[in-house]
């Protein structure tokens, strides 16, 4: 994607449509703060009535819908590294993706862009074969959809060899290994609770490409697009918010990946 004229500008998305029950109440405390949503659509989590009432509520706001699609790994919730050919990943991917675009087709919207999720976006950071294979699955269902990567990924490079338009992902509440892959979940630094620390990180990001490393030796490189806030953590709504409030004080305009108006 082409950087914006407004380079102080920057989307904010989340994942949601993956909690169940009464947690599922957390997605609706935190989509107010979000420019754009990633709709669980039924491999990690997710089904069709999650993705109708996550779909529907994110238009309502005037939010951009995206697919999350992810390894058929409930048990998993879809991180963890699991044998997968190309063609096993471009078919699910579009099964996945085609099942959310068809909800919110019904809702009255369109589908604005893909991204993977957890393991699955994990391996194609890495695997140009792979990331080619969902690449070319997003092509399939729509050519205008924007593929969601993270910053420097194979990914994004699958996704502008096939002539998509691509939006680098930066992580607010993440850890940055100094090669610019993320701290794997589990590990020490691998999720940045203090907001503060948060929202200067993504400040950083958005106006000197670059996020300090976990061990702080390296001021790694990233192209800051889209900012993620993972919405399954409990405090998610208010990190979130107070995430948005932080760069607004900054002058950092909030909008979608097209460059739409703030909200």
């Amino acid at each position: 994607m082409t950087r914006r004229a407004d380079a102080r500008c920057i989307d904010m998305n989340g994942d949601v449509g993956e909690l169940v029950g009464s947690e599922a109440a957390r997605d609706d405390a935190l989509l107010p703060s979000l420019s754009s949503v990633n709709v669980a659509c039924g491999g990690h989590a997710g089904d069709a009535e999650s993705m109708r009432r996550t779909a529907a509520r994110a238009l309502d706001l005037g939010l951009a819908v995206g697919a999350h699609p992810g390894l058929p790994d409930r048990a998993g919730f879809g991180r963890r590294r699991l044998p997968l050919a190309p063609v096993q990943a471009r078919d699910l991917v579009v099964a996945q993706v085609e099942s959310l675009a068809d909800v919110v087709g019904r809702l009255g919207g369109r589908l604005a862009h893909v991204k993977p999720h957890g393991a699955l976006y994990s391996m194609a950071a890495a695997d140009s074969h792979l990331a080619d294979a969902i690449a070319g699955a997003v092509l399939a269902v729509d050519p205008g959809l924007v593929l969601f990567g993270l910053s420097g990924s194979e990914l994004v490079r699958a996704g502008r060899r096939a002539g998509l338009r691509t939006a680098s992902e930066a992580f607010a509440d993440r850890g940055y290994l100094p090669d610019g892959t993320l701290v794997p979940r589990g590990e020490p630094g691998a999720m940045v609770d203090d907001v503060d620390l948060a929202v200067a990180r993504a400040v950083r990001m958005v106006d000197e490409g670059r996020v300090a490393s976990v061990d702080g030796a390296v001021a790694v490189a990233v192209v800051a697009e889209t900012l993620c806030v993972h919405g399954d953590a409990p405090g998610a709504a208010a990190f979130a918010r107070r995430l948005r409030a932080g760069l607004e004080a900054a002058g950092i305009r909030i909008a979608t990946p097209g460059g739409g108006p703030p909200r």
